[in-house]
């Protein structure tokens, strides 16, 4: 027996596809969101972890085609307050080792 339509398809059985497969493409939400959250608050807590959180909410949301701002004022505030925190050390130091020059002696 010969086919009378060799361009047919053969019936497809099974569940139907409505609106197509669900996988493949950007996902839905943004996957580095909360991670951007985090880092943000981090960043004012503890600057060197709230960059670390943050770059990576950043490079999450990136890869997945979406612009984090919260990761990317995380960055931004960790890098101000890591800086300050950096030469207020710097200055703290200097006082400590001035005020031990200066009465680092004691004479009972």
């Amino acid at each position: 027996m010969t086919n009378e339509y060799p361009s047919a398809q053969p019936p497809q059985y099974g569940a139907p596809q409505y609106g197509g497969p669900q996988y493949g493409g950007a996902p839905a939400e943004d996957p580095g969101k909360t991670l951007g959250i985090v880092g943000f608050i981090l960043a004012f807590v503890f600057a060197l972890a709230g960059l670390i959180v943050s770059i990576i909410a950043r490079n999450k949301s990136k890869a997945a085609g979406y612009d984090n701002q919260l990761a990317k004022w995380g960055i931004i505030v960790s890098i101000i307050l890591l800086v300050l925190g950096v030469i207020g050390g710097i200055f703290a130091m200097i006082l400590f080792f001035a005020a031990m020059a200066q009465y680092g002696t004691y004479n009972y």
